[in-house]
C-alpha cells in the first residue's frame, strides 16, 4: 500500500514511507473491512530503504481504520529514527523532543511489536505491547508456551535491565542525530564514486540500487543477492539483499513463479554505537571497487531453497 515514489530510487520525497491512502481505500472496496485481520506500519520503512512515514500521513491512515473498525499496528523496531524524521523534516516538530515525537506516534496505534537489537541497542530481546486486553491475555498465555514468564519473557535480569537503560538513551538527540549522520556520511562518500543508492538518506542503512548497479543481470538471476555476495567477497563487509529472493513466492508458489518487485536493493546496515570513520570509509571503498568491476560481475542461481525464509537460508552458486 505505499506510495509510488517509493518504488523511485532517484526521488527525494521525504517521506516515502507513507501509506497510499486511495491504494488502501480501493483495497477495502474490493474485499472488504472485514476481511483485512488488521494494518501494519513500519517505519522507516525498510524495503524501501529505510524511508519514513509523516506523521500526517499517520493520522490519515489512523482516522481511515477508526471509521473503518480496522486494527492498526506498528513495526516500532525502529520508531525512534522515523521520529527523528519527522523532527526534521516536517513542518511542525523541529522543537519537540524525540521523546514526544515517538510518544505520539504509538498514541495512534492499538499496539506495537518491538525487536529490541535495534532501537534499545541490547543484545537480544524485543516488546509485545497492546490496548486491546483480550489481546493481550492470549499473547500473555503464549510466551508462557514458548519463552517463561510473561514478567520477564523468557529474558535474563540483566537483559530487561539492559533494554530499560536503552528506552532512556534511545530518544536522546544526540544520540539519534550521530547515528544518523554515520548513514549520511556513508552515503556522501558513495557519491564520490556515482554509486548508485536509495535517496534520500533514510536510517540505519544505505540501500544500494541493484538494478542500476548490475543493469545487465536479470531479475531472474538475482542482481542484489550478487551485489551483496561481491561485496562480501571482496571486503568482508556484509550487507543483505532486498529483492527478489526476499519477496518469495506468495501465491505464486505453487506454480513455481517468483514475486517480481520493483526494488532490488542491498542493505548495508550500520549496529549502533559500533564503528569508526575508517570503516565506513573501508566499506564505501569496497563498494566502489566492485562498481568499477561490475561489467565482469555474472548472476547466480539458488542451489538451494527452503520451504520458508529463503532470504535468510536460501543458498547460491556463481553462473
Amino acid at each position: 500500500m505505499i506510495i509510488d515514489e517509493a518504488h523511485d530510487t532517484t526521488s527525494e520525497h521525504p517521506f516515502k514511507g507513507n501509506i497510499d491512502i486511495k491504494k488502501l481505500k480501493d483495497l477495502v472496496k474490493k474485499v472488504g473491512a472485514k476481511k483485512i485481520a488488521y494494518i501494519s506500519m513500519a517505519g522507516p520503512v525498510n524495503m524501501a530503504g529505510g524511508q519514513p512515514f509523516s506523521m500526517a500521513n499517520l493520522k490519515a491512515v489512523h482516522k481511515f481504520c477508526k471509521e473503518h473498525k480496522i486494527r492498526l499496528w506498528f513495526d516500532a523496531t525502529r520508531a525512534v529514527e522515523n521520529a527523528y524524521f519527522i523532527k526534521v523534516r516536517e513542518r511542525g516538530y523541529a522543537k519537540k523532543s524525540i521523546a514526544a515525537i515517538l510518544k505520539e506516534m504509538v498514541s495512534h496505534f492499538e499496539g506495537i511489536w518491538v525487536s529490541a537489537k535495534k532501537d534499545l541497542m541490547v543484545n537480544i530481546g524485543g516488546i509485545l505491547a497492546t490496548r486491546d486486553k483480550r489481546f493481550f491475555e492470549e499473547a500473555r498465555n503464549m510466551v508462557v508456551v514458548y519463552e517463561g514468564l510473561h514478567t520477564y519473557g523468557g529474558l535474563a535480569g540483566r537483559d530487561m535491565e539492559a533494554m530499560a537503560i536503552g528506552i532512556e538513551e534511545m530518544v536522546e538527540y544526540d544520540n539519534i542525530r550521530a547515528r544518523i549522520g554515520q548513514i549520511e556520511y556513508f552515503g556522501h562518500q558513495l557519491d564520490k564514486y556515482n554509486i548508485p543508492y536509495v535517496k534520500p538518506i533514510g536510517g540505519h542503512a544505505i540501500f544500494l540500487d541493484a538494478k542500476k548497479f548490475l543493469p545487465h543481470i536479470p531479475q531472474d538471476n538475482f542482481p542484489a543477492q550478487t551485489l551483496a555476495a561481491e561485496i562480501y567477497v571482496d571486503s568482508g563487509v556484509r550487507g543483505m539483499e532486498r529483492g527478489i529472493v526476499s519477496a518469495g513466492r506468495g501465491r505464486n508458489h505453487k506454480t513455481g513463479e517468483h514475486n517480481y518487485p520493483k526494488l532490488e536493493l542491498v542493505r548495508l546496515t550500520f549496529p549502533r554505537r559500533v564503528y569508526t570513520q575508517a570503516h565506513i570509509d573501508v566499506a564505501a571503498e569496497s563498494v566502489a571497487t566492485v562498481y568499477q568491476n561490475r561489467k565482469n560481475i555474472k548472476g547466480l542461481k539458488m542451489i538451494y531453497e527452503p520451504k520458508y525464509l529463503r532470504f535468510f537460508q536460501g543458498r547460491f552458486e556463481k553462473l
